[in-house]
């Protein structure tokens, strides 16, 4: 869908839209809600839903929890695909609130057109379905308008962050160096008030790592071998031939 149609429908649900709810207000509060009228379709429309291009590059990806380019990547690779699952979710239940609709406006019908008894309480209360389905149907609409600008974003941070110093084929790669400076940032980090359980994960992390892990990013394994002697050079490190 067109973006400008998108975000015509954000501005109806909070401006027209807000007629079913006048329906049930003490005057006084249908004359607050018309007079906020314009101000609650800005604030509806400009809202945060998803998090900002900044908070994704220094909250997300800090130099704390991803001290290097290769770990930066990787997280950008989870955060990529966590969002685009979500995507595709949402257009399972945009399909399913067009089907929805769909058979509310064919029952409505039918009640129009009953003589039944309650006829035209049950088709008031469809017509209540009605609302609340196109109010649904916003809110989905928003959601993934705003989670595909995320998705953008990451995409944009991701060709930034790959420089080719690293490899991008495999996450294991980076992590025998990348997770000694995580552990690291998290050993100086504790402090007189850091709790008992947190003490130890951190300095058996830490002294696990200085004694499997090699300068060069090779790893040892418990019996004294070398994990893998053909890693690749990443992040700028070179091997030991």
């Amino acid at each position: 869908m067109d973006p400008k149609e998108i975000d015509k429908k954000r501005e109806l649900v909070a401006t027209e839209d807000i007629k079913p709810i006048l329906q049930v207000l003490r005057e006084e509060d249908q004359e607050a809600m018309i007079a906020m009228k314009s101000n609650l379709a800005d604030a509806w429309h400009k809202r945060q839903l998803y998090r900002t291009e900044t908070e994704m590059r220094l909250v997300v990806l800090n130099d704390g929890k991803h001290p290097t380019k290769a770990a930066k990547y990787w997280q950008v690779i989870r955060e990529q695909t966590v969002m685009f699952d979500n995507v595709m979710n949402k257009s399972f239940e945009l399909r399913k609130n067009k089907i929805t609709r769909t058979k509310l406006e064919r029952k409505l019908e039918r009640l129009k057109n009953s003589d039944k008894q309650d006829a035209d309480l049950k088709a008031m209360e469809v017509a209540v379905d009605l609302d609340h389905n196109l109010f649904e149907r916003a809110h989905i609409e928003a959601d993934v308008h705003d989670r595909v600008r995320e998705l953008k974003l990451w995409e944009g941070i991701k060709k930034e962050i790959d420089d080719g110093s690293f490899n991008t084929k495999n996450v294991n790669v980076h992590q025998s160096l990348s997770l000694p400076k995580k552990f690291q940032h998290q050993l100086n980090s504790l402090g007189p008030n850091s709790a008992q359980a947190e003490v130890m994960n951190s300095t058996g992390v830490s002294a696990t790592t200085q004694r499997l892990v090699n300068e060069d990013g090779t790893i040892n394994s418990f019996d004294g071998k070398i994990l893998n002697p053909e890693l690749p050079t990443h992040d700028n490190v070179k091997l030991k031939k």
